[in-house]
């Protein structure tokens, strides 16, 4: 029987886990102190919402790209550059808030080389974990790797407000360059077994590398063939943008207007905390439908803006943000586990940036037109309309066939059901279209 912590063995996890967990506390942390270092040269909103957008947009762009060099190339190289470059970008942006020599534009290219390379390091650190754990071992290493990242998460943020109120913004910046370099570090001790990805490009291998679109193109297909991945990935690009524009949008305008923005910071960080709860939930809870119970899950998302809307009380506010944390970290272990066992590890990479893409790409849409809706409906109706959107794609993901009947395979079944499975893809390849198009999301 696999003990909950037992990928905790495993020297290679253990390297990963800290290096993902060193970059997401500097990722609490660079938040706060971007926004008042923007703040602080333009006292403009508007411009602080180009510069963070200028990231998510070459976040968006690089993705596939990104996906298809974590396939190619070894992918602790991948994240040990990602980390490498991510640290003497930022360390350049905290120099120039320390000098007072930022302005707008130099954190826009800056911001943008910082989104660019994220692009790598997101499907590249997700396609390695199951290299570093034994097959059944997988669920309780995707448990475990979110608890550290969403602890790490809580803790940066407490850590970026302490330094910017004390030091000012630029300290916060470059405690985030210095998260990076040490994650770039923990990853270059990562050693696993090469794939046959990796032998083929190491300059090793006697044949030629197929193009880059011959690899977007493998990439897609094993995205496409699998309803239950597709369905899930559209559903959530419009759960994301619903989402995002309520919360990140029109939630701090609620907010200001009633309970504060402290409050609204605890609301938000009590999401967090029920992740990291869900997390220890997760380790222990393990269905074998476990993407349907995941999927199911996601109907809580729709909690916080629908008591926005309702103008419910902050700690029923920050009580059902604690919820939703708890069951989006359901969610999260179960794709992820999923698509772990299900895709080819040599083609992981490019499956989880198709994924991303589509979860990303409608964020930025959404935020730019809810506030014209909440205008138009008012904030509150609005509201309403974003929660019923989340509760309906949740409805919609889990009434799809084989998102109910995915199974976590026990190790007695693994060969048989991978023998099954590849002859199933190769007649879904043949079979199915290819869209000339990839709209594709990350849910995790």
């Amino acid at each position: 029987m696999t003990t909950a912590l037992a990928p905790v063995r495993h020297r290679p996890f253990r390297l990963l886990v800290a290096g993902r967990a060193a970059n997401m506390l500097g990722n609490g942390v660079a938040p706060i102190a971007l926004a008042f270092a923007v703040l602080g040269i333009t006292g403009s909103v508007t411009q602080l919402g180009v510069v963070v957008a200028a990231r998510t947009l070459f976040n968006v762009v690089f993705l596939l790209f990104g996906g298809v060099v974590a396939d190619r190339m070894p992918r602790g190289l991948v994240l040990v550059g990602s980390s490498v470059l991510s640290a003497l970008s930022q360390g350049l942006v905290a120099t120039l808030v320390l000098t007072h020599e930022a302005t707008v534009p130099r954190l826009l290219v800056l911001s943008a080389l910082n989104g660019t390379f994220a692009a790598f390091a997101l499907p590249a650190s997700g396609a390695l974990l199951p290299q570093t754990v034994p097959a059944e071992e997988r669920l309780s290493a995707n448990a475990l790797n979110r608890m550290a990242a969403n602890g790490a998460m809580i803790g940066g943020a407490a850590l970026g407000g302490v330094v910017v109120g004390v030091c000012g913004p630029g300290w916060g910046l470059a405690i985030d360059a210095a998260t990076f370099a040490c994650a770039g570090l923990l990853f270059a001790l990562v050693r696993v077994p090469a794939l046959g990805g990796d032998a083929a490009t190491d300059g090793s291998g006697g044949g030629a590398k197929p193009s880059l679109v011959r690899e977007l193109r493998e990439g897609w297909q094993e995205f496409a063939l699998r309803r239950w991945v597709w369905v899930i990935v559209l559903g959530f690009g419009f759960l994301n943008a619903a989402f995002s524009g309520a919360v990140e949008v029109l939630g701090p305008s609620v907010a200001k207007s009633s309970f504060g923005s402290g409050g609204w910071g605890l609301v938000l960080a009590c999401e967090t905390v029920g992740m990291v709860v869900g997390g220890v939930i997760g380790l222990r809870f393990r269905p074998r439908r476990l993407l349907l119970v995941g999927t199911s899950c996601m109907a809580a998302a729709a909690l916080l803006p629908t008591a926005l809307a309702l103008g419910l009380p902050l700690p029923v506010l920050a009580g059902c943000n604690l919820l939703a944390g708890v069951c989006i970290e359901q969610f999260g272990i179960a794709w992820e586990t999923s698509l772990q066992q299900e895709i080819p590890e040599d083609r992981l990479a490019r499956v989880y940036s198709y994924d991303a893409l589509g979860s990303f790409a409608v964020i930025p849409l959404a935020q730019a037109t809810v506030g014209p809706l909440s205008a138009a409906l008012g904030v509150h109706a609005t509201l309403l309309v974003a929660g019923a959107v989340i509760f309906l794609c949740a409805v919609g993901m889990v009434s799809v066939p084989e998102v109910r009947a995915l199974r976590v395979r026990t190790p007695d079944t693994a060969v048989a059901a991978d023998t099954a499975s590849a002859a199933d893809t190769a007649v879904a390849v043949v079979a199915g279209p290819l869209p000339a198009d990839a709209v594709a999301t990350d849910p995790a």
